[in-house]
């Protein structure tokens, strides 16, 4: 797997859903990541948990991203990931919410390089897969506790490591310290991947040039915004920035829609449209009005015709 200057859809809890990395990969987008997957879960087989490893061959190369904290479990949970055809594992040591810190998993991990080290190890041993992990800074802002990770995946084979350089208190408050991806970068010879305030393809441009990582990883910025992907491929070779026209917005949209109901049902698809589908529509002109119709949509027709009356009324605007 080669991860020099690729673009990749960061894992996001209710977003990165197969429909979504479906739309991503449209976009150019080089590796497409699955929202957090429960390492137990897998090995228990729940049904829910089964369900986010749903994948097609449209979104290949896909990374499957598991959290836990027991490493026979996260290695079983591996094997059983690969034989259902991912291209890469992702270990998250990087997610802060207190339910996934409360067992030992996610961040509070990156406080035990110990137990780190042996859920790494166990699952390097597990799969023939490319591996990866995704980190904070640590919990605080020195950054020690990430330099210490770093170095532990490169010794065991890790492939590359995503950084993203807040502080576990942060959450996704304030703003990322960028030179703590250079800082990992100069302390490791594996790829490393750029990820924290990508707003605009001129972020991530500006990210490589000054961290020197190999790779960003984009993440709120793609909601609703799927066209990130193609517009960082394009300032990356030097290519003009074109905006996004309001036709072919809408009509990513809909195909958006049909891939929500096609693969959820009518009933949850339009429950998810309610939040997923607004905010195609952030940053044009007098659309808070069909941004909060939205919310209340409950068929494909109702957002439909949404979409439709507010392309109706923008005509009429520019007469």
């Amino acid at each position: 797997m080669d991860f020099n200057n690729a673009v990749i859809l960061a894992p996001m809890a209710g977003i990165t859903h197969l429909p979504f990395r479906l739309l991503a990969k449209s976009y150019e987008c080089d590796i497409v990541c699955s929202e957090m997957v429960s390492a137990s879960g897998i090995i228990f087989n729940s049904k829910n948990t089964k369900r986010l490893l749903d994948s097609k061959i449209e979104e290949k190369p896909v990374s499957i991203q598991i959290f836990g904290s027991i490493p026979s479990i996260m290695a079983d949970a591996a094997q059983i990931i690969e034989g259902l055809g991912a291209d890469i594992i992702d270990i998250n040591f990087g997610c802060s919410v207190k339910k996934i810190v409360k067992t030992g998993a996610g961040v509070a991990l990156m406080k035990e390089p110990e137990k780190a080290e042996a859920v790494i190890c166990a699952v390097k041993k597990a799969v023939k897969i490319p591996l990866t992990i995704k980190t904070r800074t640590g919990w605080d802002s020195s950054g020690m506790e990430l330099f210490r990770l770093s170095e532990i995946a490169e010794s065991l084979g890790v492939n590359a490591i995503c950084v993203h350089p807040r502080t576990a208190k942060q959450g996704f408050s304030g703003k990322s310290d960028w030179s703590i991806i250079t800082e990992v970068k100069k302390k490791v010879k594996i790829p490393v991947i750029g990820n924290g305030d990508i707003v605009t393809p001129k972020d991530a441009f500006d990210m490589k040039q000054k961290t020197g990582c190999n790779a960003v990883m984009v993440g709120r910025a793609a909601i609703g915004n799927p066209w990130i992907f193609s517009q960082i491929k394009e300032i990356m070779t030097g290519k003009e920035v074109l905006p996004v026209s309001l036709y072919d917005r809408m009509e990513t949209v809909k195909k958006y829609i049909d891939m929500l109901i096609n693969y959820f049902g009518d009933k949850k698809a339009c429950f998810m449209m309610r939040s997923q589908l607004a905010p195609f529509l952030k940053g044009f002109q007098y659309s808070s009005k069909a941004r909060e119709q939205i919310t209340h949509i409950s068929s494909r027709d109702e957002a439909i015709a949404v979409l439709d009356s507010y392309v109706t009324s923008q005509k009429i605007l520019q007469l």
